[in-house]
């Protein structure tokens, strides 16, 4: 009955999952320019140390999507809004460590892009709620996927964790890069963090 409910509610969750970062954008932007410091300490060399973390670990986020993307298989993880959809399985590569390689990405970019804000409350609540979104979505897509590859996914899904990746136990990419779907798939996202980069910092220094 649990699981049901969080597969109801995670597919009511990926339906709108694109309009997330935008809404993380907009309100970052607003606290750096309501507070005019690009970090929540007084002195301004652990602010510049809070802001280089900030980068890193919204960058961390994107490095992961972009290697996901690149090695996925044709017609799976994809940006489809009105159901989960996979040709293929993804079991190597990135999903030999994580089953969900690019939400993970997604919460470690979405985390930094909230600090890039300067305040570390803010960053601490973005984490938690992408935490809770994703692992419902995670729950509707793996729904999906038992479904679809019975098995195969009960095996993969029995030694691969959901959201935690583990450290050991890479398997090689099943496919090549490719880096036309890479960038066909990631370039908006690169161009949000820098984007938010400018934003928040233009913002915290003034105009």
């Amino acid at each position: 009955m649990y699981q049901q409910e969080m597969a109801a509610s995670g597919k009511k969750l990926f339906f709108i999952r694109g309009t997330y970062i935008y809404i993380v954008i907009a309100i970052s932007t607003l606290i750096a320019l309501c507070q005019r410091d690009i970090g929540p300490f007084a002195d301004a060399a652990k602010d510049c140390a809070w802001f280089w973390a900030s980068f890193a670990v919204a960058s961390a986020g994107a490095i992961v999507r972009v290697f996901t993307s690149g090695w996925a298989a044709l017609g799976t993880s994809g940006r489809a809004k009105v159901a989960a959809e996979a040709k293929e399985l993804n079991t190597t590569g990135p999903y030999s460590l994580v089953r969900n390689p690019l939400y993970v990405g997604r919460i470690l970019n979405f985390t930094g892009l909230a600090m890039l804000s300067g305040s570390w409350v803010f960053g601490a609540i973005v984490f938690l709620l992408a935490v809770l979104i994703y692992e419902r979505i995670s729950v509707y897509e793996e729904e999906f996927l038992k479904q679809t590859f019975g098995d195969a996914h009960a095996a993969w899904a029995q030694s691969v964790p959901a959201l935690l990746p583990r450290l050991t136990g890479w398997v090689s990419p099943k496919y090549p890069f490719w880096w036309k779907r890479m960038i066909w798939r990631e370039q908006n996202k690169l161009f949000l963090l820098a984007t938010t980069v400018f934003l928040t910092l233009v913002c915290a220094h003034g105009f």
